[in-house]
């Protein structure tokens, strides 16, 4: 589940749209209720789905609550903001897995000298090793070599990280094909590659085609509003809201239910699926 604790990120990258909805930050008693709602529904929550969750002033709170309700999590961030005190929160016993995309920094910073920003994680990441052997961490180089992506930056990245950990990495590497590749312990590299999120603006790709959204996973915004999945980034596709509903009934409604009966039965029901680029790689 993807709990968007703030779509407020300190970043720009030209591979993450901007956000057009009204900034905002979700309020401790929404994420109270929520995580109350899904504990028993989910293996894990996910602090993100636009935004970066390093930015949220409550986050150590946001945690509690996790903790509290025995409810796992998974943070993606770019890592930009680690320091002494988000350290120790990332190393909670409560968190399951954090994702760096160290491909956001010279994509922001040109050419800016990456030392200061990776020994950060680099000093967490060790931090880790001895202190929560079990936590998964992943160093994100999305794009090595597609022409969307940084491919010198990406690989000027890769080779501080293999020079870090001592990891000779196979520069032949198919990214389209191999995702992640183990570093040491639990810590792997992750690849991907680019996508255009799905806006109702672009054309219609096909009305035919499968999800995992509302079977695998589903999102709730700063604002309370339920999506389907994890790219309806502007909430196009408006299940409901937790501060009207419960979750449950948002899940069981008719709209919700007939975009999960359309997934099965390889049928795109809503508009923004039909432009979704990413779901063609389900095909």
């Amino acid at each position: 589940m993807n709990i968007e604790i703030s779509n407020i990120c300190n970043l720009q990258c030209s591979f993450c749209p901007p956000v057009e909805r009204e900034k905002g930050m979700m309020s401790l008693e929404i994420f109270r209720s929520v995580i109350s709602q899904v504990a028993p529904l989910t293996d894990q929550v996910t602090l993100h789905l636009m935004g970066d969750p390093l930015v949220h002033p409550k986050l150590a709170e946001f945690i509690d609550v996790c903790a509290e309700f025995q409810t796992p999590i998974f943070l993606v961030t770019n890592g930009v903001l680690m320091n002494g005190v988000k350290e120790e929160l990332l190393l909670h016993p409560i968190i399951r897995q954090v994702n760096f995309s160290l491909h956001s920094f010279h994509d922001n910073y040109g050419d800016k000298d990456p030392t200061i920003y990776l020994n950060k994680i680099f000093k967490f990441t060790e931090r880790a090793f001895a202190e929560r052997p079990e936590l998964y961490i992943n160093y994100r180089l999305w794009n090595l070599d597609e022409p969307l992506g940084v491919g010198a930056h990406n690989r000027s990245m890769l080779d501080r990280v293999g020079q870090h950990f001592q990891f000779a990495f196979n520069q032949d590497i198919d990214v389209r094909r191999n995702k992640s590749v183990r570093i040491k312990n639990r810590l792997h590299l992750h690849f991907d590659t680019e996508f255009t999120w799905p806006a109702l603006d672009l054309p219609i790709l096909g009305e035919r085609g499968t999800c995992y959204g509302l079977s695998s996973h589903f999102g709730v915004l700063a604002d309370g509003t339920v999506v389907p999945c994890c790219l309806d980034k502007e909430g196009k596709i408006p299940l409901g809201n937790v501060k009207e509903q419960a979750i449950e009934e948002i899940l069981g409604n008719e709209r919700s239910q007939k975009i999960l009966k359309g997934f099965k039965d390889n049928k795109l029901v809503e508009n923004l699926c039909q432009r979704c680029q990413y779901i063609t790689r389900f095909n």
